[in-house]
């Protein structure tokens, strides 16, 4: 697989997300998820992602065992920031100093590794100045403990002030067909700075995928029965933009995931855009491996604009999520 840059960070073209393989969507099968991710590894796709608060605590152990005698071969990221507790209970935002070093320490004992090469402040905690926190990831790299500073879902103010600080790598966002948001100031900041992009849910939360007819398609613990954009009218106007984009995917003889996550890879570079790397998630095998073939999918320009055409910014009906009052921070 190809390769693109966050900031000084190189990393496999196309990620993987290891979040569902412990929790949200659905049923966990841990024998599966650890194929899933040595297969990603046979394959190239090699940036790995995954966060403390990921079922919670769970999905980091999970991603340390899967690539234990592989460490050399992973780009690992991790998240600190949205507090949990062990029974799965949300305990808020924070980005105190304090609580990222010992937040840090706790991620490098899960995954079982000496150092994390690229650590994001997951939300960005409002209470606490952006500098502060920064410090102690500026703090954390001068240790050895981190490589490389991400963050997560901040607006471009927040972005600039955190990189003043200490170099941020990469901003990680949604972004897809049905998520383009970024488009309003975030990809041009990252651009002009030197932040790479990383895109998640690139397949919108699995519905560009066109395999989600009805809410009853979903598991009873599946948290996309509670998003918006899963729910009443939204729901078929969404499947809608589904539908347009699935029939464009047969033209080229493609699944629609595919066409999706292809179209998320070509905003790399594209109208002056900062390289910009997808880290679609799955936790199965054959899933995993149809992702990774859209890597080699090119797309025209004419077919860029039957896309654009198809699912135009602000198309999606519906919030991205119940409650946004803690993205683009």
């Amino acid at each position: 697989m190809r390769t693109r840059n966050l900031g000084s960070l190189t990393v496999s073209a196309q990620g993987l997300g290891c979040m569902g393989m412990s929790e949200f969507y659905g049923t966990a099968d841990e024998a599966e998820a650890e194929r899933t991710i040595h297969r990603a590894l046979d394959l190239g796709v090699t940036f790995l992602d995954t966060s403390d608060m990921y079922g919670p605590f769970t999905n980091e152990r999970l991603v340390g065992r899967s690539v234990a005698g592989r460490r050399d071969e992973v780009v690992l990221a991790t998240k600190f920031g949205v507090r949990r507790g062990e029974d799965g209970s949300r305990l808020g935002v924070s980005g105190a100093p304090d609580y990222v070093r010992s937040s840090c320490d706790a991620s490098l004992q899960r995954l079982g590794v000496d150092v994390i090469d690229l650590y994001y402040q997951h939300r960005v905690d409002t209470s606490v100045p952006i500098e502060e926190t920064w410090g102690a990831l500026k703090g954390l790299v001068d240790a050895g403990k981190i490589r490389h500073a991400g963050i997560s879902e901040a607006s471009p103010e927040t972005i600039r002030r955190a990189h003043a600080v200490q170099p941020v790598a990469a901003l990680q966002t949604e972004y897809s067909l049905w998520s383009r948001d970024p488009e309003d100031g975030i990809l041009a900041t990252c651009a002009e700075l030197g932040i790479g992009f990383v895109a998640y849910s690139p397949i919108g939360r699995g519905f560009l995928s066109g395999q989600i007819r009805s809410i009853d398609d979903l598991a009873p613990d599946d948290f996309r029965r509670y998003s918006p954009r899963f729910q009443g009218a939204a729901f078929q106007q969404n499947l809608d933009l589904v539908e347009r984009v699935r029939e464009i995917a047969e033209e080229k003889g493609v699944t629609a995931s595919q066409l999706a996550l292809a179209w998320v890879m070509a905003q790399s570079g594209r109208n002056g855009n900062p390289d910009v790397v997808p880290i679609p998630g799955t936790k199965r095998v054959a899933y995993l491996e149809e992702n990774a073939a859209a890597a080699e999918l090119e797309l025209s320009e004419d077919d860029l604009r039957r896309l654009d055409q198809a699912a135009p910014k602000g198309a999606a009906a519906g919030d991205r999520y119940p409650d946004m009052s803690t993205v683009n921070q």
